[in-house]
């Protein structure tokens, strides 16, 4: 998996909410579970996490909603581009890998969650598979 290498950008599609990470990747993972499916209208959520203090909001202020207890998910409150997402549970705070300006430098190495995978969606067998969150 590439790291950014002094920093990386990234932000909404509109423009108005724009970050920037600073630090190496800690994880990169497709999302299978649930809450991520119905978050996003998608099979699954492609998620790259740094520490903390290695994500700064650069521009604009991220609109936040508890998805569940515990749980955060970030996003942009004028076009609802979905950005980050963190937990009371996890110590890394996640991107969406696509909002990245270059999100070809998220590689995801693992499948996550896939105990709710839906069956239409083909795995990438070169992947590691948790059934839930390792």
């Amino acid at each position: 998996m590439a790291e950014p290498s002094t920093f990386q950008d990234g932000g909404c599609m509109c423009g108005a909410v724009r970050y920037r990470l600073t630090g190496p990747f800690t994880y990169s993972a497709h999302c299978h579970c649930r809450s991520c499916q119905k978050a996003l209208g998608a099979g699954y959520a492609t998620f790259s996490a740094v520490t903390p203090e290695n994500f700064e909001i650069i521009k604009g202020d991220m609109a936040v909603y508890n998805s569940s207890p515990g749980v955060y998910r970030g996003f942009c409150k004028t076009c609802g581009t979905s950005l980050s997402y963190w937990g009371d549970a996890w110590t890394d705070y996640a991107i969406l890998s696509a909002t990245l300006d270059d999100p070809a430098t998220a590689t995801p190495t693992r499948n996550v969650f896939t105990s709710h995978k839906q069956p239409w969606i083909a795995l990438d067998e070169t992947l590691k598979e948790s059934p839930e969150f390792p």
